[in-house]
Protein backbone atom coordinates (compact mmCIF):
# COMPACT_ATOMS: atom_id res chain seq x y z
CA UNK A 1 0.00 0.00 0.00
CA UNK A 2 3.02 2.47 0.76
CA UNK A 3 4.58 1.48 -2.27
CA UNK A 4 1.83 2.44 -4.41
CA UNK A 5 1.09 5.74 -2.58
CA UNK A 6 4.81 6.07 -3.04
CA UNK A 7 4.68 5.25 -6.60
CA UNK A 8 1.68 7.69 -7.44
CA UNK A 9 3.65 10.65 -5.47
CA UNK A 10 6.65 9.68 -7.94
CA UNK A 11 4.26 9.90 -10.99
CA UNK A 12 2.36 13.00 -9.98
CA UNK A 13 5.76 14.92 -9.18
CA UNK A 14 6.87 14.11 -12.78
CA UNK A 15 4.12 15.15 -14.62
CA UNK A 16 3.97 18.89 -12.21
CA UNK A 17 7.64 18.81 -13.56
CA UNK A 18 7.34 18.31 -17.27
CA UNK A 19 5.91 21.53 -18.47
CA UNK A 20 8.83 23.43 -16.13
CA UNK A 21 12.02 21.29 -17.68
CA UNK A 22 10.32 20.38 -20.75
CA UNK A 23 12.07 21.81 -24.37
CA UNK A 24 11.30 24.87 -25.47
CA UNK A 25 10.07 25.52 -28.98
CA UNK A 26 12.25 28.27 -30.08
CA UNK A 27 15.36 28.20 -27.48
CA UNK A 28 17.34 31.32 -27.49
CA UNK A 29 20.51 30.04 -28.41
CA UNK A 30 23.38 33.05 -28.48
CA UNK A 31 26.82 32.61 -30.21
CA UNK A 32 29.72 35.04 -28.83
CA UNK A 33 31.36 36.58 -31.45
CA UNK A 34 34.84 38.32 -30.60
CA UNK A 35 33.45 41.80 -30.51
CA UNK A 36 30.84 41.09 -27.81
CA UNK A 37 28.23 41.09 -30.32
CA UNK A 38 25.20 38.57 -30.52
CA UNK A 39 22.60 37.51 -32.28
CA UNK A 40 20.21 34.73 -31.95
CA UNK A 41 17.29 32.88 -33.43
CA UNK A 42 14.99 34.54 -35.86
CA UNK A 43 11.83 33.27 -37.03
CA UNK A 44 12.06 33.38 -40.95
CA UNK A 45 14.07 30.60 -42.02
CA UNK A 46 14.59 31.82 -44.99
CA UNK A 47 16.32 35.12 -43.32
CA UNK A 48 18.59 33.81 -41.48
CA UNK A 49 20.70 35.03 -38.45
CA UNK A 50 22.60 37.99 -39.55
CA UNK A 51 25.49 39.68 -38.02
CA UNK A 52 26.13 43.08 -39.06
CA UNK A 53 29.71 45.61 -38.02
CA UNK A 54 29.50 46.65 -34.80
CA UNK A 55 29.21 50.59 -33.97
CA UNK A 56 29.85 50.91 -30.29
CA UNK A 57 26.90 48.87 -29.12
CA UNK A 58 29.20 45.91 -27.79
CA UNK A 59 27.19 43.30 -26.09
CA UNK A 60 23.94 44.78 -26.25
CA UNK A 61 21.97 43.17 -29.11
CA UNK A 62 18.96 45.05 -30.57
CA UNK A 63 15.74 43.47 -30.01
CA UNK A 64 12.62 43.61 -32.64
CA UNK A 65 9.60 42.01 -31.47
CA UNK A 66 8.82 40.65 -35.02
CA UNK A 67 11.74 38.49 -35.56
CA UNK A 68 13.02 38.19 -31.94
CA UNK A 69 17.10 38.69 -31.66
CA UNK A 70 18.18 41.34 -34.46
CA UNK A 71 21.06 42.11 -36.05
CA UNK A 72 23.82 44.54 -34.31
CA UNK A 73 25.79 47.36 -35.40
CA UNK A 74 25.17 49.50 -38.15
CA UNK A 75 24.26 49.01 -41.85
CA UNK A 76 26.55 50.38 -43.88
CA UNK A 77 26.68 48.03 -45.93
CA UNK A 78 23.08 48.03 -46.42
CA UNK A 79 22.66 48.27 -50.56
CA UNK A 80 25.98 47.57 -51.68
CA UNK A 81 26.40 45.22 -54.89
CA UNK A 82 26.73 41.99 -54.14
CA UNK A 83 29.19 39.27 -56.27
CA UNK A 84 28.69 35.92 -55.50
CA UNK A 85 31.07 34.38 -58.36
CA UNK A 86 34.13 36.57 -57.33
CA UNK A 87 35.40 34.45 -54.73
CA UNK A 88 33.50 31.25 -55.66
CA UNK A 89 36.72 28.93 -55.94
CA UNK A 90 37.67 29.88 -52.24
CA UNK A 91 34.19 28.30 -50.69
CA UNK A 92 35.49 26.38 -47.76
CA UNK A 93 33.97 23.00 -47.48
CA UNK A 94 33.34 21.69 -43.80
CA UNK A 95 33.80 18.35 -42.01
CA UNK A 96 30.43 16.29 -41.09
CA UNK A 97 28.97 18.38 -37.66
CA UNK A 98 32.23 20.03 -37.21
CA UNK A 99 32.55 24.42 -37.62
CA UNK A 100 36.67 23.93 -37.80
CA UNK A 101 38.20 25.43 -40.78
CA UNK A 102 40.71 22.45 -42.33
CA UNK A 103 44.10 23.27 -42.64
CA UNK A 104 43.67 22.24 -46.11
CA UNK A 105 40.78 25.21 -46.66
CA UNK A 106 43.15 27.93 -45.15
CA UNK A 107 44.35 28.74 -48.25
CA UNK A 108 40.94 29.65 -49.58
CA UNK A 109 40.60 32.30 -46.52
CA UNK A 110 43.84 33.40 -47.63
CA UNK A 111 43.48 34.39 -50.59
CA UNK A 112 39.90 36.40 -49.98
CA UNK A 113 42.32 38.09 -46.91
CA UNK A 114 44.62 38.83 -49.41
CA UNK A 115 42.16 40.73 -51.82
CA UNK A 116 40.34 42.74 -49.21
CA UNK A 117 43.52 44.02 -47.63
CA UNK A 118 44.69 45.23 -51.35
CA UNK A 119 41.64 46.13 -51.32
CA UNK A 120 40.31 48.77 -48.19
CA UNK A 121 36.80 49.65 -49.99
CA UNK A 122 35.53 46.28 -50.25
CA UNK A 123 34.14 44.17 -47.44
CA UNK A 124 33.25 40.62 -47.41
CA UNK A 125 29.65 38.46 -46.58
CA UNK A 126 30.41 35.20 -45.57
CA UNK A 127 27.43 32.85 -45.50
CA UNK A 128 27.56 29.44 -43.37
CA UNK A 129 25.34 26.68 -44.73
CA UNK A 130 24.84 23.15 -44.03
CA UNK A 131 23.64 19.30 -45.39
CA UNK A 132 19.86 18.28 -44.61
CA UNK A 133 21.04 15.68 -41.70
CA UNK A 134 20.03 17.15 -38.34
CA UNK A 135 17.45 19.76 -37.02
CA UNK A 136 16.55 22.92 -38.77
CA UNK A 137 17.61 24.44 -35.71
CA UNK A 138 21.01 22.64 -34.84
CA UNK A 139 21.97 23.43 -38.61
CA UNK A 140 21.19 27.00 -38.13
CA UNK A 141 23.38 27.26 -35.27
CA UNK A 142 26.03 25.10 -36.83
CA UNK A 143 25.90 27.17 -40.39
CA UNK A 144 26.65 30.34 -37.60
CA UNK A 145 29.42 28.59 -36.50
CA UNK A 146 31.03 27.54 -39.60
CA UNK A 147 30.81 31.76 -41.27
CA UNK A 148 32.01 33.07 -37.55
CA UNK A 149 34.93 30.74 -37.19
CA UNK A 150 35.76 31.48 -41.97
CA UNK A 151 35.54 35.30 -40.25
CA UNK A 152 38.04 34.69 -37.58
CA UNK A 153 40.42 32.99 -40.02
CA UNK A 154 39.83 36.41 -42.15
CA UNK A 155 40.50 38.26 -38.59
CA UNK A 156 43.47 36.63 -38.09
CA UNK A 157 44.79 37.38 -41.19
CA UNK A 158 44.90 40.65 -41.25
CA UNK A 159 41.45 41.43 -42.09
CA UNK A 160 39.30 44.48 -39.95
CA UNK A 161 36.55 42.17 -38.48
CA UNK A 162 34.05 45.19 -39.26
CA UNK A 163 34.51 44.29 -43.25
CA UNK A 164 33.17 41.19 -42.82
CA UNK A 165 29.76 39.76 -42.14
CA UNK A 166 28.40 36.85 -41.20
CA UNK A 167 24.84 35.02 -42.03
CA UNK A 168 23.62 31.26 -41.53
CA UNK A 169 21.44 29.71 -44.20
CA UNK A 170 21.76 25.92 -42.28
CA UNK A 171 20.18 23.69 -44.68
CA UNK A 172 17.93 25.91 -46.77
CA UNK A 173 20.08 26.57 -49.29
CA UNK A 174 21.92 23.27 -50.66
CA UNK A 175 25.00 23.29 -53.25
CA UNK A 176 23.74 20.12 -54.26
CA UNK A 177 19.54 18.69 -53.42
CA UNK A 178 21.20 14.73 -53.43
CA UNK A 179 20.46 12.99 -50.69
CA UNK A 180 23.92 11.24 -49.88
CA UNK A 181 27.34 11.52 -48.88
CA UNK A 182 28.40 13.07 -52.33
CA UNK A 183 25.93 15.89 -52.18
CA UNK A 184 26.39 16.18 -47.77
CA UNK A 185 30.15 16.78 -48.76
CA UNK A 186 29.22 20.13 -51.22
CA UNK A 187 26.31 21.55 -48.62
CA UNK A 188 28.99 21.42 -45.54
CA UNK A 189 30.61 24.93 -46.84
CA UNK A 190 31.07 28.71 -45.86
CA UNK A 191 30.34 31.21 -49.20
CA UNK A 192 32.02 34.19 -49.91
CA UNK A 193 29.95 37.40 -51.39
CA UNK A 194 32.34 40.51 -52.09
CA UNK A 195 30.55 43.35 -51.51
CA UNK A 196 31.51 47.15 -53.75
CA UNK A 197 30.79 50.18 -52.34
CA UNK A 198 28.11 51.74 -54.89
Amino acid sequence: MKSVKFLNLVVLGVVLALPLVGCKRNPNRITPIPAGQRVGPVKDPGAGAILKPDAGSRGTPMQDPEIGWAPTGTDQYQGWPEDRDFFEAQTVYFDFDSSVVKGSEQSKTGIVAAHLRANPSHAVKIEGHCDERGTEEYNRALGERRALAVRETLIADGVAPERILTISYGEDRPADPGHNEAAWRKNRRGEFLLLTPP
